[in-house]
Protein backbone atom coordinates (compact mmCIF):
# COMPACT_ATOMS: atom_id res chain seq x y z
CA UNK A 1 0.00 0.00 0.00
CA UNK A 2 1.73 2.99 -1.06
CA UNK A 3 0.71 5.96 -0.01
CA UNK A 4 0.14 9.97 -1.37
CA UNK A 5 3.04 12.34 -0.78
CA UNK A 6 1.27 15.47 1.35
CA UNK A 7 0.68 18.55 -0.77
CA UNK A 8 3.40 21.17 -0.28
CA UNK A 9 3.04 23.53 2.23
CA UNK A 10 2.54 27.01 1.02
CA UNK A 11 2.54 30.03 3.78
CA UNK A 12 3.40 33.60 4.48
CA UNK A 13 5.10 35.83 7.00
CA UNK A 14 5.29 39.18 8.03
CA UNK A 15 8.83 40.94 7.50
CA UNK A 16 10.35 41.38 10.54
CA UNK A 17 13.94 42.54 11.71
CA UNK A 18 15.03 38.64 12.57
CA UNK A 19 14.22 37.79 8.72
CA UNK A 20 15.11 41.13 6.58
CA UNK A 21 18.43 39.74 6.33
CA UNK A 22 16.34 36.54 4.22
CA UNK A 23 14.54 39.17 2.19
CA UNK A 24 17.77 41.05 1.72
CA UNK A 25 19.23 37.65 -0.14
CA UNK A 26 16.01 36.84 -2.21
CA UNK A 27 16.03 40.65 -3.24
CA UNK A 28 19.50 40.23 -4.25
CA UNK A 29 18.80 36.76 -6.51
CA UNK A 30 15.66 37.83 -7.91
CA UNK A 31 16.18 42.08 -8.86
CA UNK A 32 18.57 43.68 -11.20
CA UNK A 33 18.10 46.77 -9.02
CA UNK A 34 19.91 46.92 -5.09
CA UNK A 35 17.59 48.10 -3.06
CA UNK A 36 18.47 50.98 -0.26
CA UNK A 37 19.06 50.62 3.21
CA UNK A 38 15.61 53.09 3.80
CA UNK A 39 13.30 50.64 1.15
CA UNK A 40 14.79 48.32 4.20
CA UNK A 41 13.77 50.03 6.94
CA UNK A 42 10.37 51.01 4.93
CA UNK A 43 8.95 47.62 4.76
CA UNK A 44 9.62 46.89 8.43
CA UNK A 45 6.43 49.55 9.59
CA UNK A 46 3.14 48.20 11.17
CA UNK A 47 1.40 49.79 8.54
CA UNK A 48 2.93 47.45 5.77
CA UNK A 49 2.72 43.96 7.89
CA UNK A 50 -0.33 42.54 5.52
CA UNK A 51 1.36 43.55 2.36
CA UNK A 52 5.15 42.68 3.03
CA UNK A 53 5.65 39.53 3.27
CA UNK A 54 7.98 36.51 2.79
CA UNK A 55 6.26 33.19 0.78
CA UNK A 56 7.97 29.74 2.15
CA UNK A 57 7.26 26.41 0.52
CA UNK A 58 7.63 23.84 2.55
CA UNK A 59 9.50 26.02 5.27
CA UNK A 60 11.90 27.38 2.83
CA UNK A 61 11.61 30.77 2.08
CA UNK A 62 11.44 30.81 -2.26
CA UNK A 63 9.88 34.23 -2.53
CA UNK A 64 8.80 37.51 -1.18
CA UNK A 65 6.20 40.58 -1.92
CA UNK A 66 6.60 44.26 -0.98
CA UNK A 67 3.94 46.92 -0.85
CA UNK A 68 3.67 50.24 0.31
CA UNK A 69 0.34 52.34 0.80
CA UNK A 70 0.16 55.37 -0.97
CA UNK A 71 -2.86 57.77 -1.86
CA UNK A 72 -3.11 58.69 -5.21
CA UNK A 73 -6.01 61.04 -6.93
CA UNK A 74 -7.41 61.05 -3.61
CA UNK A 75 -7.88 57.42 -3.32
CA UNK A 76 -5.93 55.32 -1.13
CA UNK A 77 -4.15 52.57 -3.27
CA UNK A 78 -1.27 49.82 -2.68
CA UNK A 79 2.26 50.30 -4.79
CA UNK A 80 3.30 46.66 -4.96
CA UNK A 81 7.31 47.28 -4.96
CA UNK A 82 8.46 43.86 -5.35
CA UNK A 83 7.11 40.81 -6.04
CA UNK A 84 9.40 37.43 -7.17
CA UNK A 85 9.73 33.46 -6.71
CA UNK A 86 13.35 31.59 -6.91
CA UNK A 87 13.50 30.19 -10.55
CA UNK A 88 13.57 26.32 -8.68
CA UNK A 89 9.95 27.08 -7.51
CA UNK A 90 8.34 29.00 -10.39
CA UNK A 91 5.53 26.85 -12.66
CA UNK A 92 4.40 25.67 -9.42
CA UNK A 93 1.42 28.69 -8.92
CA UNK A 94 3.56 30.37 -6.41
CA UNK A 95 3.07 33.85 -8.21
CA UNK A 96 -0.61 33.39 -8.58
CA UNK A 97 -1.39 32.35 -4.88
CA UNK A 98 1.38 35.13 -3.38
CA UNK A 99 -0.84 37.20 -6.03
CA UNK A 100 -4.00 36.39 -4.85
CA UNK A 101 -3.23 36.19 -1.15
CA UNK A 102 -2.19 39.99 -1.63
CA UNK A 103 -5.28 40.45 -3.08
CA UNK A 104 -7.25 39.77 -0.40
CA UNK A 105 -5.57 41.58 2.14
CA UNK A 106 -6.26 44.30 0.10
CA UNK A 107 -9.86 43.38 0.18
CA UNK A 108 -10.11 43.03 3.46
CA UNK A 109 -8.29 46.10 4.83
CA UNK A 110 -10.85 47.91 6.31
CA UNK A 111 -8.45 51.61 7.79
CA UNK A 112 -7.94 52.93 5.06
CA UNK A 113 -9.96 51.33 2.31
CA UNK A 114 -7.84 49.90 -0.66
CA UNK A 115 -9.12 51.44 -3.93
CA UNK A 116 -6.82 49.35 -6.00
CA UNK A 117 -2.89 47.62 -6.24
CA UNK A 118 -1.00 49.17 -9.07
CA UNK A 119 2.68 48.54 -9.96
CA UNK A 120 5.49 49.56 -12.76
CA UNK A 121 6.49 46.57 -15.47
CA UNK A 122 9.33 46.88 -17.71
CA UNK A 123 8.00 47.30 -21.12
CA UNK A 124 10.31 44.03 -22.21
CA UNK A 125 8.68 42.18 -19.66
CA UNK A 126 6.02 40.17 -21.75
CA UNK A 127 5.55 37.71 -19.56
CA UNK A 128 5.19 39.67 -16.19
CA UNK A 129 2.37 42.16 -18.23
CA UNK A 130 0.41 38.41 -18.96
CA UNK A 131 0.91 37.12 -15.69
CA UNK A 132 -0.41 40.24 -14.38
CA UNK A 133 -3.28 40.39 -16.85
CA UNK A 134 -4.52 36.84 -16.20
CA UNK A 135 -5.17 38.14 -12.64
CA UNK A 136 -7.22 41.12 -13.26
CA UNK A 137 -4.65 43.64 -13.93
CA UNK A 138 -5.04 46.33 -17.00
CA UNK A 139 -2.53 48.93 -18.75
CA UNK A 140 -3.12 52.51 -17.45
CA UNK A 141 -0.42 54.11 -18.43
CA UNK A 142 3.45 54.07 -19.54
CA UNK A 143 5.90 55.61 -16.96
CA UNK A 144 8.91 56.88 -19.10
CA UNK A 145 12.48 56.66 -18.03
CA UNK A 146 11.03 54.91 -15.04
CA UNK A 147 13.99 52.83 -14.59
CA UNK A 148 17.71 54.74 -14.47
CA UNK A 149 20.19 52.06 -14.42
CA UNK A 150 17.87 49.51 -16.54
CA UNK A 151 17.27 49.26 -20.14
CA UNK A 152 14.80 49.58 -21.53
CA UNK A 153 13.78 52.78 -19.17
CA UNK A 154 10.40 52.67 -19.67
CA UNK A 155 7.24 50.82 -17.12
CA UNK A 156 4.08 49.88 -18.15
CA UNK A 157 2.04 51.05 -15.08
CA UNK A 158 -0.76 48.33 -14.16
CA UNK A 159 -3.46 48.33 -11.82
CA UNK A 160 -6.22 46.18 -10.37
CA UNK A 161 -9.00 47.72 -8.78
CA UNK A 162 -10.00 46.22 -5.52
CA UNK A 163 -13.72 44.86 -5.72
CA UNK A 164 -14.28 44.51 -2.04
CA UNK A 165 -16.39 41.32 -0.97
CA UNK A 166 -19.51 41.11 1.74
CA UNK A 167 -19.80 37.73 2.95
CA UNK A 168 -23.46 36.38 4.13
CA UNK A 169 -24.50 33.28 4.94
CA UNK A 170 -25.59 31.33 1.82
CA UNK A 171 -23.79 33.66 -0.56
CA UNK A 172 -20.85 36.15 -1.67
CA UNK A 173 -21.42 39.37 -3.05
CA UNK A 174 -19.07 41.35 -4.74
CA UNK A 175 -19.54 45.65 -5.49
CA UNK A 176 -18.22 46.36 -8.79
CA UNK A 177 -19.24 49.51 -10.61
CA UNK A 178 -22.65 50.24 -10.59
CA UNK A 179 -23.58 46.90 -10.82
CA UNK A 180 -24.00 43.92 -7.70
CA UNK A 181 -22.45 40.62 -8.64
CA UNK A 182 -23.76 38.01 -6.28
CA UNK A 183 -22.73 34.50 -6.42
CA UNK A 184 -25.61 31.86 -4.34
CA UNK A 185 -23.93 28.87 -2.71
CA UNK A 186 -24.27 26.75 -5.89
CA UNK A 187 -21.86 28.84 -8.18
CA UNK A 188 -25.01 30.92 -9.64
CA UNK A 189 -24.55 34.31 -10.49
CA UNK A 190 -26.79 36.96 -9.32
CA UNK A 191 -26.63 40.54 -10.56
CA UNK A 192 -28.85 43.58 -9.94
CA UNK A 193 -27.94 47.64 -10.94
CA UNK A 194 -27.68 49.72 -7.51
Amino acid sequence: MSSRPSPPRVSFACLTPNNLGTVRKLNSVLFPIKYSEKFYQDILHPDAEDFCQLLYYNDIPVGTMCCRIEVVDGLTKLYLMTMGILAPYRERGLGSQSLQHLIEAAASHSKPKIAAIYLHVQVSNEAAKKFYERHGFREVGIHENYYKKITPHDAWILQKDIEYLVHFSNSCTALIGQEVLGYTTDGRLVQSHK
